[in-house]
């Protein structure tokens, strides 16, 4: 990668939508060269995919809470049937193995706090291998955002 892919990168992570013709300009590559770079940053893997962002609050969704969760085993096979299981829950919103006093961390969203004790005692507490959980509300989202652009 060089000074260009990472100019795309950068205006791309910003706004998905941009025309091809657009983002020439703003890198300063004619169009086919731009064009041809977008595409190997996509066949290479390095641009997954494009999506929308939906405001959560719009949508009604805007009770977040933050779940350490402590594992009673952590050999492998415990570890993928824990993150199978962790993939049927949509109201996980993510869900990182951590290094430290507990096992996971995850991010919940959820309509209420009633919505998210719902979510807690029928689906959360239900994971496999489940030892216990610790649950943080959070007050406010200050930043938040899907992939930071590269820096670059």
């Amino acid at each position: 990668m060089d000074g260009f892919d990472r100019k795309i990168l950068d205006v791309i992570a910003v706004d998905g939508r941009i025309s091809v013709t657009e983002l020439s300009k703003r890198i300063g590559l004619s169009k086919s060269p731009t064009q041809a770079r977008l595409r190997r940053l996509e066949e290479n893997g390095v641009v997954r995919g494009y999506r929308a962002l939906l405001d959560p609050i719009r949508l009604g969704r805007d009770h977040v809470a933050f779940v350490e969760v402590k594992l009673t085993d952590t050999r492998e096979a415990a570890l993928a049937e824990f993150n199978n299981a962790v993939l049927q829950i949509p109201e996980i919103e993510q869900c990182h193995l951590i290094a430290g006093a507990f096992d996971y961390l995850l991010k919940v969203r959820t309509a209420s706090m009633t919505s998210y004790r719902v979510v807690l005692a029928e689906r959360l507490s239900t994971l496999p291998y489940l030892a216990n959980t610790s649950t943080y509300v959070a007050m406010q989202s200050v930043k938040e955002e899907a992939v930071a652009p590269p820096v670059g």
